[in-house]
């Protein structure tokens, strides 16, 4: 569908001032004539357009004559969940129906009620609101439902997910039965089927979402990182891109505080976007990645949810997603309207495994890769040199003399120099990350334990020692990798063990002052390296560890003796019955028997037959 076939000239030619040629798949599949003032249930891909898509739906209620009617009680009401997704879908009805004449008002939790009310009473033809605050309007009859011509519900599943089904119901309720409910929703569960057979009439499914393909315009790459490295390999990611806007997703408000912490030490313009914000907090830092005053946004999922950043170009999962519906729901974000985006997993190496699942739960294929290291970064900061935009440029007239002055003044090298410095000092330093493949722990190279730390356990082959369990002690008692374990000595009753330099601080921390490990293993720290190393460990043989003459394992128990040693254990006397230690064999041996007569079993008593 073009852009001129659209019923109403006033919203195409909006249309072609904000740069739309064509109409995505959900614009025009909700837009069809065809459907007439059907209600519509309609599942589509975050980003594909769906605030446009109810926009140019509605109007054929709106603009049932061509022209808008006067201001009064609102026609249309859209219901978001989050007070940025309202305040988004606000921003673009006032473009989209400029030329139309609308009237758009707000209800909104965390905006000033008054003014809200203020604008009510004057008329509006469409008011955008959250649940809460609409229901607050409704009860003190600032707001009039009672010529609502039509509904929409704008992330349904997520206003279920935050509890807002009772005020969904109050708000459906309090409108006209004859109003037209558009209902739209990234997946149509149960709950949201519910939800529009108890309010919608006969509705006509929309569905642009293919489940078994991934967003072609997202390139999804999971970045193998270690545990202790997950900071770090965020802070490569950023500078790997240099995106222009990007979005970092933490799980929680203290991760998010953490992190902006961090990366506005580091140099980084950044902005934090939780719930524990003010609206007017919030507000500004999203209006500050609109201004290109901020590059880098640090967000809980609920804060986030609905956002619409313009260029966002990266998206970074510095906690995984909880299920499929947030993966998604991130890393829309970007590859919005046609434009391209990255979607980066930093995926510690103890939870590849919850990462794969729920990237084959999401029918995604993401690439896997290790984070980017500081030599790609620095590699790719020479070509960003080289395309800067300011060495192509033409000298201005009014830069001559200044650039006249520095060739005479300096060498062209040194002004080369100068160039690169001021554009390295622009950006933070890339970090060192500890070496990891796709498939666990790079190996440390033997040179890199020249100055390691060596360690004496108090256990050793006496105590059936063995590396397939003391390596994993130490890990977890140490807070280690395999990676900062270099060499093991397992001697007769001790053990020497080679931490690296960079981890051997940790380790200590974390066993703390006694120096013990799992089962009392003492811990002693060793000034220099253990001598004869080099050579193999000393290991008895199989045979040797048993007692003289004896069985491994039964020390305490007399062996058998030779055959000159005299009579064994547990020969049998000559004639008799095997004996034990000597004692006569028979049960009766020895014993005065003679002619006496075993009893009977059962003995008749005296005088009875």
């Amino acid at each position: 569908m073009t852009i001129q076939s659209i019923a109403h000239p006033a919203l195409a030619r909006a249309l072609e001032k904000k740069g739309y040629e064509t109409l995505t798949p959900v614009q025009e599949a909700v837009g069809d004539p065809a459907l007439g003032e059907k209600d519509l249930l309609v599942s589509a891909q975050t980003g594909s357009g769906k605030t446009v898509a109810f926009g140019l739906a509605m109007a054929a209620q709106l603009l049932s004559n061509g022209r808008a009617a006067p201001a009064g009680a609102p026609q249309a009401l859209v219901i978001a969940p989050t007070r940025e997704l309202a305040l988004q879908v606000k921003r673009e009805f006032v473009w989209l129906y400029a030329e139309a004449g609308l009237v758009i008002a707000e209800a909104v939790g965390g905006m000033d009620a008054r003014a809200e009310r203020r604008a009510l009473e004057r008329g509006a033809h469409i008011v955008v609101g959250t649940p809460g605050r609409i229901c607050d309007h409704l009860r003190r009859g600032a707001l009039d439902l009672s010529e609502l011509e039509v509904a929409v519900l704008d992330e349904a599943d997520e206003m279920l997910d935050l509890g807002f089904r009772e005020d969904l119901e109050t708000i459906l309720s309090s409108a006209p039965k004859d109003r037209r409910t558009l209902m739209f929703s990234a997946t149509v569960s149960p709950e949201i089927e519910r939800l529009a057979g108890a309010f919608q009439t006969d509705a006509h499914r929309v569905s642009t979402v293919n489940r078994r393909e991934q967003h072609s315009d997202i390139e999804y790459r999971a970045l193998v990182v270690d545990r202790s490295d997950r900071e770090n390999a965020i802070v490569n990611v950023l500078r790997f891109y240099e995106a222009k806007n990007a979005i970092v997703f933490c799980s929680t408000r203290a991760m998010v505080t953490h992190l902006t912490t961090r990366f506005l030490n580091r140099g980084f313009a950044v902005v934090a976007l939780s719930g524990e914000l003010s609206q007017e907090e919030r507000s500004r830092a999203l209006q500050m990645m609109r201004d290109g005053r901020a590059r880098v946004c640090i967000a809980t999922d609920v804060a986030a949810r609905g956002i619409d950043l313009p260029g966002l170009e990266l998206v970074v999962h510095a906690d995984l997603p909880q299920n499929r519906e947030a993966l998604l729901h991130r890393s829309g974000r970007t590859g919005r309207a046609g434009s391209k985006g990255v979607s980066a997993l930093v995926v510690p190496l103890n939870l590849r495994a919850k990462a794969e699942r729920l990237m084959k739960m999401a029918n995604i294929n993401a690439v896997w890769a290790p984070a980017p290291t500081a030599e790609e970064i620095i590699e790719k900061d020479r070509q960003r040199i080289l395309e800067e935009p300011t060495l192509v440029e033409p000298v201005a007239p009014e830069e001559k003399s200044t650039v006249a002055a520095l060739l005479e003044r300096f060498p062209p090298e040194q002004l080369a120099a100068a160039v690169a410095r001021h554009f390295r000092a622009q950006r933070s330093a890339p970090e060192d990350l500890v070496g990891v493949t796709v498939d666990g722990p790079k190996p440390r190279a033997r040179v890199e334990f020249d100055k390691a730390t060596w360690l004496r356990l108090t256990m050793g082959h006496d105590q059936n020692t063995d590396p397939k369990w003391l390596l994993p002690m130490l890990c977890r008692a140490g807070d280690l990798t395999r990676r900062d374990i270099g060499m093991i000595r397992i001697m007769q009753d001790h053990t020497f063990v080679q931490i690296h330099a960079d981890a051997a601080e940790r380790f200590l921390a974390s066993v703390g002052p006694e120096r013990a490990l799992e089962d009392k293993c003492g811990i002693d720290v060793l000034d220099r390296a253990p001598e004869g190393l080099d050579q193999a460990p000393p290991r008895p043989a199989k045979w040797d560890r048993k007692p003289s003459g004896g069985k491994p394992g039964f020390n305490k128990k007399p062996h058998r003796k030779g055959p000159d040693d005299g009579p064994r254990q547990f020969d049998k006397p000559a004639g008799g019955k095997p004996g034990f230690k000597g004692k006569p064999a028979g049960k009766f041996a020895g014993k005065p028997d003679a002619g006496k007569k075993p009893k009977a079993k059962y003995a008749k008593p005296a005088g009875k037959k």
